[in-house]
Order: structure tokens, then C-alpha cells, then sequence
């Protein structure tokens, strides 16, 4: 029996998806001016996705039944077929900010979820005061 729900496993993923995806990010602009440097985009497998979007629990009631898990696996991608600069690099900055901060909003939005449990355990521990 786990002392705590999933929900502290899913947050931690999403946070290190996002951190992966600001490395991923930080990396395309760095190299905007690199030829031939092609972007690189990280997605996470639609089992962590549908897991994020229907709130799925699955119970495992059987030792022989393939284990459900909310881990995070996540594919990098390079994008080989565009091209935007004379250079061969297809790196468009613009693309790159609006990622950035969609994934700074999803970071925050994660990191106050994660808040808000702490939260709730603290005021569980002091008799709800």
C-alpha cells in the first residue's frame, strides 16, 4: 500500500518532462545560427498523455496482468524536413519563445499543484489546524 496517491508520481513527471523540454528548447535557440543544426521538439507517448487527460487509475489485481504506469516516456525529435535559413538550419525563434512560454505556464501550473498537496499534508499533520 503506498503512503501517498499517484498524484505525487505524475506531478514529478510532469516536472521533469518540463524540464526537458526548456533543455530541448534552450538548445534550438542557442543553435539558431548554427548550419545544417536541424530543432529538436520532446513529446511524451500518448499513454502519460491520456493518463494526464482522463485521470485513469488502473489496479493491478493479478501478478500476471502487465503493470499500468504513469511514468513519462518521452521521444526527442529532430526535425530534418524544413528548412528556413540559407544555411540549412530550421530553427524559427518565433516557434521556439511561443514554446517556451507555453511550457513555463505548464512548469507553474505544476509546481503550484505540487504546492497545494504539501499544503493539504502540512495542515493533515497539524490536526487541521
Amino acid at each position: 500500500m503506498s503512503l501517498f496517491s499517484t498524484t505525487f508520481q505524475t506531478i514529478e513527471n510532469g516536472i521533469s518532462y518540463a524540464s526537458q523540454k526548456q533543455q530541448t528548447i534552450a538548445q534550438n535557440i542557442a543553435n539558431v545560427d548554427t548550419p545544417n543544426y536541424k530543432s529538436k521538439t520532446v513529446s511524451r507517448t500518448s499513454e502519460f498523455r491520456d493518463l494526464l487527460h482522463n485521470e485513469l487509475e488502473a489496479y493491478q489485481t493479478d501478478s500476471k496482468h502487465i503493470p499500468f504506469s504513469s511514468s513519462s516516456q518521452r521521444v526527442i525529435t529532430q526535425q530534418r524536413n524544413t528548412s528556413y535559413q540559407a544555411n540549412g538550419n530550421n530553427v524559427d525563434m518565433d516557434k521556439e519563445m511561443a514554446d517556451m512560454a507555453e511550457n513555463q505556464i505548464y512548469y507553474e501550473a505544476l509546481v503550484d499543484r505540487l504546492n497545494g498537496k504539501f499544503n493539504s499534508l502540512q495542515t493533515v499533520i497539524r490536526g487541521g489546524k
